[in-house]
């Protein structure tokens, strides 16, 4: 079992999570061709909306991965993005980062530049 942590507005973090879904960068398979059966999967969330909206910074959602493999998903006409199936837990409350700032691995290193480590690659 591995915990993994994607990126994602609110809004398509709860999309996800309404739909028992998990898709990450931009749909792309290699981005969820690690996840496996029985991992555990956070969204961390900037903002409200995709590049607008309020600000969030909050981990929004939190579910484990129930398929075995990705699938490919008709969304719209020329978006078909690999997902896997996640069973949230819908009582999960947002979790804001800044208190946790200190104590999480990804980063406690980084001070007041911890937003880049959220960025990834």
């Amino acid at each position: 079992m591995t915990f993994w942590m994607g990126v994602a507005s609110a809004e398509h973090a709860r999309e996800g999570r309404k739909g028992g879904f998990a898709q990450l960068g931009h749909g792309k398979h290699i981005a969820v061709t690690s996840l496996k059966k029985g991992d555990w999967i956070v969204y961390y969330s900037p903002r409200e909306g995709m590049g607008k909206g309020a600000t969030v910074q909050a981990f929004t959602t939190i579910g484990r991965v129930t398929s075995t493999i990705p699938y490919r998903f008709e969304q719209a006409m020329d978006f078909n993005p690999y997902r896997v199936d996640v069973e949230y837990l819908k009582d999960a409350k947002a979790a804001p980062i800044k208190p946790l700032l200190a104590c999480l691995r990804v980063t406690h290193d980084y001070g007041a530049n911890w937003g880049i480590v959220m960025r990834g690659p």
